[in-house]
C-alpha cells in the first residue's frame, strides 16, 4: 500500500500550492486513493477519496476544497452533486464524459487505468469533467493521451517500470507529460513526488 507525499505547485509560475499526503491500494475490485491536502502554511485545505472499479471507472469520488464538497460517480456518463457547507447552493450535474480530472495526482492514475494504453499506439481521445480547487466548479474538457515510453529501472527488489504519457488539451493544443510508476505519479505538471514509504503497487 503506497503512502507518501506530493508537493503541488502552479505549473506555470511554480508558486507553491501545498502538499498532498496520500495512500492508495489495489484490490480485486479496483483501486482506491485517499489523501489530505495542506496549504503551504500547513493548514488543512481539502481531501480526496476516489475509488475505481476494475475497469478504471470512478465508482465513488468525494472531494473537499475550501468550503465546497463534491460527491460523484460514473452514472449515465458521470454524475455529481456540488454543495457548500449549508447546502443552500447545492447543484446536481451530469455529463456524457468518461471520468473526472482535477488537481490531484489521483486523477492521472485514474485516467491511465481507464484507457489502458499500449506503447506506440495512436493517441486516444477522452472526455473528462474537471473539478479543480478552490471552488470545484465542473468543466468538461477533451484530452488526447498517448503512452510514449515504458522503461524498466533496476532496483534492489523487482524492476521499477516507469511509463511516460503525453497529454494534449484538444481545445488549446497544449502538450504536457507525466511519468507514472504503477499507482504513483513521479512527476507531472504541478506535481512532484517528495516522499514514498513503500514501492508503488502494480496493476494486473
Amino acid at each position: 500500500m503506497p503512502r507518501g507525499r506530493y508537493s503541488l505547485h502552479d505549473p506555470h509560475d511554480h508558486t507553491p500550492l501545498g502538499h498532498e499526503h496520500f495512500q492508495c491500494a489495489t484490490g480485486p475490485s479496483g483501486w482506491r486513493y485517499v489523501s489530505q491536502i495542506t496549504s503551504p502554511s500547513g493548514d488543512h485545505a481539502g481531501s480526496v477519496d476516489l475509488a475505481l472499479d476494475d475497469l478504471g471507472r470512478p465508482v465513488r469520488l468525494e472531494l473537499h476544497a475550501a468550503s465546497w464538497r463534491v460527491r460523484a460517480a460514473a452514472l449515465d456518463g458521470v454524475t455529481w452533486v456540488r454543495t457548500d457547507p449549508t447546502g443552500e447552493h447545492a447543484t446536481e450535474g451530469n455529463a456524457r464524459a468518461h471520468a473526472f480530472t482535477g488537481a490531484s495526482p489521483a486523477f492521472l492514475i485514474a485516467t491511465t487505468r481507464l484507457l489502458r494504453l499500449a506503447p506506440g499506439a495512436p493517441p486516444t481521445r477522452v472526455r473528462l469533467v474537471a473539478l479543480t480547487p478552490p471552488v470545484l466548479a465542473p468543466l468538461t474538457v477533451d484530452q488526447s493521451w498517448a503512452l510514449v515510453n515504458r522503461t524498466a529501472h533496476p532496483t534492489d527488489n523487482a524492476p521499477l517500470v516507469v511509463e511516460e504519457y503525453q497529454v494534449s488539451a484538444l481545445d488549446t493544443g497544449e502538450q504536457t507529460s507525466a511519468h507514472i510508476a504503477g499507482d504513483v505519479v513521479l512527476d507531472a505538471p504541478g506535481i512532484e513526488l517528495e516522499d514514498l514509504e513503500s514501492p508503488p503497487s502494480t496493476f494486473a
